[in-house]
């Protein structure tokens, strides 16, 4: 069958199931076979490989996947493009298509049912305004995953990879690099997609850590100290700390928190590292379980 990564068929497809592309699930088909080869490339598939699309819109990249994949599963939430994937997908014997949304969606479950609980490979044109939730979704779930190859916004795909005191430094790139390792794999243009979005986009693969790179005795409170670290990103690091709504320190015990530390006070969250956060963590951890 002719891929559809041909603008031509794609327009075809299009115009015969007359199909309304929806705003408010932030649908952009890739028409650019390049790009779409090297999405496959970097994200390492092979006859192994049990691979979730999500959002596999008319089923453009879903077809180079089932050539390589061992299994494919891909989930999209509208239901009308349901019966397009099912004409564009069925010379394909190894792919499943579920009609949900991928965030109500117990993926861990799938992966144990499907595949035996080993890790899966997850590659996606991912809709822009979710793209967050998706990848923290199936983090801080600890969802068996040994990689995360997906198509996002560029601008989004910078601050994940980003370093401390660049201004893309933020929750997001520390949250990101305490579960993977970042790398931006290719920048792609407005014109690789149809409708063209506004923005440029980037491909990135996060390739999970076996273990994440810092240790920390409590998890949920670093990540609540990261995220109001750059709620107020003009504010102290005291300040941010003091004034959080989920945190419940003095304001002398954040100063003596940071003297351990050994840094000034007037410190501002974008320049500590990940491993110091890790470490503040654990020090106020332990302050609050003195008291």
């Amino acid at each position: 069958m002719e891929k559809l990564s041909n603008p031509q068929k794609t327009i075809e497809v299009i115009q015969k199931y007359e199909f309304a592309f929806q705003k408010k699930f932030g649908q952009n088909f890739l028409i650019d076979g390049h790009v779409l080869h090297k999405i496959i490339a970097s994200a390492e598939i092979s006859a192994d490989d049990f691979v979730l699309e999500i959002g596999p819109g008319i089923g453009t990249m879903t077809q180079y996947l089932a050539e390589a994949a061992g299994h494919v599963l891909a989930v999209e939430i509208d239901r009308m493009l349901i019966p397009i994937l099912q004409e564009t997908l069925q010379a394909y014997d190894n792919i499943e298509i579920l009609n949900e949304d991928v965030l109500k969606v117990d993926i861990g479950r799938i992966v144990e049912e499907k595949n035996g609980g080993r890790p899966i490979k997850v590659v996606a044109n991912l809709p822009y305004y979710i793209t967050t939730p998706i990848i923290m979704g199936l983090l801080e779930q600890h969802v068996p995953v040994e990689s995360i190859t997906v198509m996002v916004q560029k601008e989004v795909a910078q601050r994940m990879q980003a370093q401390p005191g660049t201004k893309d430094y933020g929750a997001l790139s520390l949250a990101v690099q305490y579960y993977c390792d970042p790398y931006i794999v290719a920048n792609v243009p407005p014109n690789c997609f149809m409708p063209r979005p506004k923005v440029g986009s980037a491909v990135i693969r996060l390739t999970t850590h076996e273990h994440p790179p810092v240790k920390t005795q409590n998890e949920e409170l670093m990540f609540r100290i990261i995220r109001d670290s750059f709620n107020q990103r003009r504010k102290t690091l005291v300040n941010g700390l003091h004034n959080s709504q989920t945190l419940s320190f003095s304001k002398e015990q954040i100063l003596e928190a940071l003297e351990q530390l050994g840094v000034a006070p007037s410190v501002r969250g974008e320049t500590l590292t990940l491993a110091q956060f890790a470490r503040l963590a654990d020090i106020l951890d332990d302050m609050r379980s003195r008291t």
